[in-house]
């Protein structure tokens, strides 16, 4: 089985870094391909970069050369799972939807805990828009931009940490999801500090996409993702740069 991992942002160290949380949350025989888009923001924290972002990663993944039999979008809050789930036959999972959906198992209420304030209300949409609402305790933000992530991980855990206490003392969580995929890895740390169940969204994504694909199943086709009707699109695939 190959599953793609698509960063939703142009740095490559968070590519990296987001893959290894992938491999570490694979079955043995899950091969992980992660992928970079070729243009695209350094790092997705509002509206314009989440489009560009959407545009960018389904560029990407049609891109690819080889087969595959499932997508993860790695980007917490982001656009673009819908048109990927238009565009392809096999399962596309996006970790915003997969890290609430595996927190509803652990716990009566989750809070999502992300890096600027203004992430907080695109995540808010987006759970609303799956579903996935009504038992969020709360979103809150660390106050940290995406690549301060890798570049301050110490303050980074700090602050994430501290917002996750709030959101289990104040707001009544009892599962703390990680609000972005640069946050990939640090969910024992958190865990350990809070005493609670903290959800990884890309190691919660892989596991459903795995799941998808051993039991066969993929995306509807027969009404809101079926496939584009042919027509022409001027422009697309995006050229490749000179």
């Amino acid at each position: 089985m190959r599953i793609l991992v698509a960063n939703v942002n142009t740095t490559q160290s968070m590519t990296d870094s987001i893959v290894e949380q992938a491999r570490a949350a694979a079955a043995p025989g899950t091969e992980i391909v992660g992928l970079t888009p070729r243009f695209g923001a350094e790092s997705c924290e509002g509206n314009f970069e989440s489009y560009l972002a959407a545009i960018a990663v389904m560029d990407a993944v049609q891109s690819y050369p080889g087969p595959f039999d499932a997508v993860v979008q790695a980007g917490y809050g982001e656009h673009g799972r819908e048109g990927l789930q238009e565009l392809l036959d096999v399962p596309v999972v996006d970790i915003t939807e997969a890290a609430a959906s595996t927190a509803l198992f652990l716990g009566h209420k989750y809070s999502v805990v992300t890096t600027l304030d203004r992430a907080v209300p695109l995540i808010e949409d987006r759970l609303k828009l799956a579903g996935l609402d009504a038992r969020c305790a709360s979103v809150r933000a660390s106050g940290l931009a995406v690549l301060e992530l890798e570049e301050e991980p110490e303050r980074a855990v700090e602050a994430i940490v501290q917002q996750s206490e709030l959101a289990v003392t104040q707001d009544k969580a009892e599962v703390i999801v990680l609000g972005c995929g640069g946050m990939a890895g640090l969910n024992d740390q958190v865990r350990e500090r809070t005493g609670v169940p903290v959800v990884d969204g890309v190691a919660a994504a892989v596991t459903i996409a795995e799941s998808l694909v051993r039991l066969g199943l993929s995306t509807s086709k027969v009404r809101t993702y079926a496939a584009p009707r042919p027509k022409k699109v001027i422009g697309w695939p995006v050229p490749a740069a000179d």
